[in-house]
């Protein structure tokens, strides 16, 4: 018969053996994990203090990775942009391993390794034709935020536009003529603005931005009204007396505009289509002679239009940085050369358009064909399913 002394030795030594014998499974669980060749793209080690490796680097797409716990507490594992969790893994067990898979596309992003306060591991996403592949698959749904964005862009500037004739009016009625002058100068921004949509309304077009070279009986058509015949009695006529009945004409067109922006129908295929097609307009039709040839002030309305422009391929922007970055870049730097070009003309203070030199027009319509050839290759680069 064993001695009750001699069972407690026999039980704490069985014990022991137990505890070195768990041990070692332990650890041959952990190194047999963390050696085992892997399915997965990366498989990642988490340890007490970090994750191993803690810079990972793989190809767009979808993309699995192989968690293993390495430490000796249950661990979560996360991709972050940001603070925003793109995917993890949780209560992954000491020795065990999780697998995790997900659409990475191209871009810098941070991993959790084990506690919280360990350091961050980064993930860099590169460029790949699967990533390229899953991004070209366009739906609507990828164009909503975009759409609803430029909708409220459109009201905004259409309101701004009925607001803007309303003060020219005013200062007509006024007698005012340096505040009149002052204040169609302001009236043009909005709609220039908002023209790559507002034009498209041909009716409105006519009475709103009608030009007298486009009229039979030139400033002396009854058909010239709008801003440019009110351009014309201000800055060629040099007199407010007789431009009442254009001013409240505009306003009610502008509101009449305004109106259909809220309603007016908006798809992908008219966005994408939208800002080559002003950029080309520009170019060709408004840079080499201008518009305004009264008051001669076309380097502000073309700030404005470039201003519209950037706003739609802003939006357009957000959808194909995924399918196709290098169009993207593209596109903004041709964007921001037009923008610079523009600047360092106005930078020279012309008196008015007409003393712009022709080489820098010509140099002006250049940089806005190249662009309108940028935004061009939205229609193939993005597609829609």
């Amino acid at each position: 018969m064993t001695s009750p002394s001699k069972g407690i030795y026999l039980a704490i030594a069985g014990a022991a053996v137990l505890a070195v014998a768990g041990g070692a499974a332990f650890w041959y669980a952990t190194q047999r994990n963390a050696g085992t060749q892997t399915a997965a793209d990366q498989l990642v080690t988490v340890n007490a203090t970090t994750c191993e490796p803690d810079a990972i680097t793989v190809p767009g797409g979808r993309r699995s990775f192989e968690i293993v716990n390495a430490s000796d507490r249950p661990i979560e594992w996360e991709i972050l942009n940001g603070v925003m969790v793109v995917a993890e893994r949780e209560n992954i067990a000491p020795g065990f391993r999780s697998t995790l898979e997900v659409q990475l596309a191209p871009g810098e992003y941070a991993i959790t390794c084990g506690l919280l306060s360990n350091p961050r591991g980064t993930l860099t996403v590169t460029p790949s034709d699967e990533a390229a592949a899953a991004a070209s698959e366009v739906t609507l749904r990828k164009f909503l935020g975009p759409l609803s964005e430029y909708r409220v862009y459109l009201v905004m500037q259409g309101n701004a536009a009925v607001k803007a004739a309303e003060a020219l009016r005013d200062a007509i009625t006024a007698n005012d003529l340096e505040a009149a002058r002052e204040a169609w100068h302001q009236a043009r921004l909005p709609y220039r603005r908002i023209e790559p949509l507002a034009y498209r309304f041909s009716d409105l077009e006519e009475r709103i931005d009608a030009r007298a070279a486009y009229l039979a009986g030139r400033e002396q058509d009854p058909a010239f009204i709008g801003y440019h015949r009110i351009e014309y009695g201000l800055f060629a006529e040099n007199r407010t007396e007789g431009l009442a009945p254009f001013a409240d004409a505009l306003v009610a067109d502008l509101t009449e505009l305004a109106a259909r922006l809220k309603q007016a129908p908006l798809d992908p295929g008219l966005l994408i289509e939208m800002p080559g097609e002003s950029a080309l307009q520009i170019a060709q039709g408004q840079i080499p002679q201008g518009e305004n040839l009264y008051a001669g002030n076309d380097l502000q309305d073309l700030a404005a239009s470039l201003e519209g422009i950037g706003k739609l391929a802003g939006l357009l922007r957000q959808v194909v940085a995924g399918v196709d970055p290098a169009l993207d870049k593209v596109i903004e730097q041709d964007m921001q050369a037009a923008e610079a070009h523009l600047a360092a003309i106005a930078a020279e203070a012309h008196p008015t358009y007409g003393d712009v030199p022709k080489a820098a027009r010509d140099a002006l319509a250049a940089d806005l064909t190249r662009l309108s050839e940028s935004l061009r290759k939205l229609q193939p680069a993005i597609g829609m399913n």
